[in-house]
């Protein structure tokens, strides 16, 4: 037989808005037309700000083209309606002396709602240099934190999050910021409620984005091939789900079956860790992390590095915290050079700095500018890779300051800033460790921080213990696998006797948990190292639907011997609006 090839491409109509939606509320296939979801979001600060979409959803003068219907003062500023030059109108709080003095519009929020705000967005200005400005609802259970940005003059930025209310009642959205010197500017507010069902429909139309049809024709002599068997395995998917494994894995069989049999990429929990490979002054030992490499590569599966250095104090090896600042940096310089080089080609990223929001060990030594300086040395050593800022608490808390997506963009632009040419290797990394996700909150803040154009991985995805562990880890990975933005997702669930990090996914005979079946039944419905079978049809072809990824196919000849077969790998890239295709594949015979 000869080799394959793709032979053209045609056109097939799209979806349907109606969609078939897995429903975990009312368990069973439910119908929605929903509303579709704008996964756009901006970073930039512009002119003009954007039109509110759905006409702003719930909120009344949402453009403010009818003066100041809708809107009235929220504490003690004076609020008036303006106009500018181009004809644009917007609402001002001035004359502030509380940060939470502002504008504000009375709302009725339902418990049973997703609300995001903005589907569209708020746009936002100050009247001199830069403020933080937060959007906040004011409920029947206390504030709510909805978004927040970093507002500058004389430009308008976007505020876009989400929240979902505890109880149903009347509420208020006002703004705040810090700074009570400068006037606030509002234009251009939306806010849409979706529910339960709707916000699943999003999930399917995004990743059915992400599928396409593939035609497979077979012939011989130029005529078709009827009943050839063909068998298409995912070899690795083009939206990864992973799992951490640590050293655990290394003598036991049945750990290694269960891991090696679902997963395709992962994150060591703790054997690349600098106290780990070194934790002895000048003596390295890298045998736990080549170990545990080997095993990886014998079964294909890819590895995250994590990490290079971690800002928090209190887990750097012992003999570091007492370095002065030039022999620290001749350490860390060391550090550095040492594990890039030597995984060099055998990780497909690198935690540079973990956690440089939160914590500050090596800016308190080295200056501020520390962590730009690793992630320029790290461009310099490996220019293939993307290099990631990862972080907690930027998906899972609203309420940490530290971390939110506007506090995440300003570090991740200084860093940026600092590499010059090289600043399209940085990526982002979230490491997800939920209690209770909001998942409006989730998503917009994804949407802002793909803005960037940024690879961004769901580093360390967990969720605590309780008796909604499982109902809130497949909320989590259904939010992320199905946003656009999202590249892949790792579980921080390494396997361990006395117990996981935080969650673990089976019990020590390998027997799944409740979290576990969860990711089984994930992995399945997403097609993650599935294979599809067939055989081909009186014209010779055979159809499937297939996620973005990289496939084998394997075609049998049906007349010749049982071990007469070919196979090729292909790949299938998501496609586009404008690209509604079917992939036709030929193999002759």
């Amino acid at each position: 037989m000869e080799v394959w090839k793709k032979e053209s491409v045609l056109l097939f109509l799209p979806l349907s808005i109606l969609l078939s939606v897995w429903s975990p509320v009312f368990s069973g296939l439910v119908k929605v037309n929903a509303l579709s979801y704008d996964y756009t979001a901006s970073i930039e600060c512009l002119a003009q700000p954007h039109k509110a979409q759905y006409g702003g959803g719930m909120i009344k003068n949402p453009e403010l083209n009818e003066g100041l219907i809708g809107w009235s003062t929220f504490g003690n500023a004076v609020i008036e309606h303006r106009n500018e030059s181009d004809g644009n109108k917007f609402v001002v709080a001035g004359k502030r002396n509380h940060f939470q003095d502002s504008v504000s519009q009375k709302l009725y929020l339902e418990n049973d709602k997703l609300y995001t705000f903005s589907v569209n967005e708020a746009w936002v200005q100050v009247s001199e240099e830069k403020a933080l400005v937060r959007a906040v609802f004011r409920t029947v259970t206390g504030l709510k934190r909805a978004a927040e940005t970093v507002a500058e003059s004389k430009c308008w930025s976007m505020l876009k999050g989400g929240l979902n209310v505890d109880a149903s009642g009347p509420a208020e959205l006002f703004f705040e910021t810090d700074n009570t010197s400068v006037e606030v500017w509002v234009d251009s507010v939306s806010l849409q409620p979706f529910t339960q069902e709707e916000w699943m429909s999003h999930h399917v139309e995004s990743i059915e984005k992400t599928k396409r049809r593939v035609r497979i024709r077979v012939e011989a002599e130029g005529n078709p091939v009827v009943n050839s068997k063909i068998s298409i395995h995912q070899k690795a998917s083009g939206k990864p789900i992973g799992c951490a494994v640590n050293k655990g894995i290394l003598n036991n069989v049945g750990y290694q079956d269960w891991f090696t049999s679902r997963f395709t990429h992962t994150t060591f929990e703790d054997e690349m860790k600098w106290y780990t490979t070194e934790p002895v002054r000048g003596k390295e030992d890298y045998s736990l992390p080549d170990s545990i490499m080997t095993l990886m590569k014998q079964h294909n599966i890819a590895v995250r590095g994590h990490n290079i250095f971690w800002d928090d104090p209190h887990y750097q090896p012992n003999w570091v915290p007492s370095l002065q600042p030039n022999d620290l940096s001749a350490a860390a310089n060391k550090r550095i050079n040492s594990i890039m080089t030597k995984y060099k080609g055998q990780v497909i990223g690198w935690d540079v700095v973990n956690e440089n929001l939160h914590f500050n060990f090596f800016e308190s030594k080295l200056g501020p500018d520390a962590s730009a300086t690793f992630y320029k040395v790290a461009a310099s050593i490996d220019h293939s890779i993307p290099l990631f800022m990862n972080e907690f608490n930027t998906l899972e808390q609203k309420g940490d300051a530290a971390s939110t997506p506007a506090k995440y963009l300003e570090k991740l632009k200084n860093i940026q800033t600092s590499m010059g040419a090289e600043a399209k290797r940085m990526a982002i990394g979230l490491e997800c460790h939920f209690d209770v996700p909001s998942l409006p909150y989730i998503r917009s803040s994804l949407d802002t921080l793909a803005a960037t154009n940024l690879p961004i991985w769901l580093t360390e995805i967990d969720v605590k213990s309780g008796p909604n562990q499982a109902m809130y880890l497949e909320q989590v990975l259904r939010e992320g696998h199905s946003h656009p933005g999202v590249s892949g997702m790792i579980i921080w669930s390494a396997w361990k006797p006395n117990g996981c990090y935080r969650m673990c996914l089976t019990d020590n005979n390998f027997k799944n948990l409740a979290t576990g079946d969860v990711v089984d039944k994930l992995l399945k419905e997403w097609g993650i190292k599935a294979t599809v079978e067939g055989k081909t049809d009186a014209a010779g072809f055979f159809e499937a639907s297939l996620f973005h990824g990289e496939y084998e196919v394997k075609i049998s000849d049906p007349v010749e011997a049982a071990n007469s077969s070919v196979s090729q790998r292909f790949k299938v890239e998501p496609r586009h609006d404008f690209q509604d295709q079917i992939m036709l594949l030929q193999v002759s015979t």
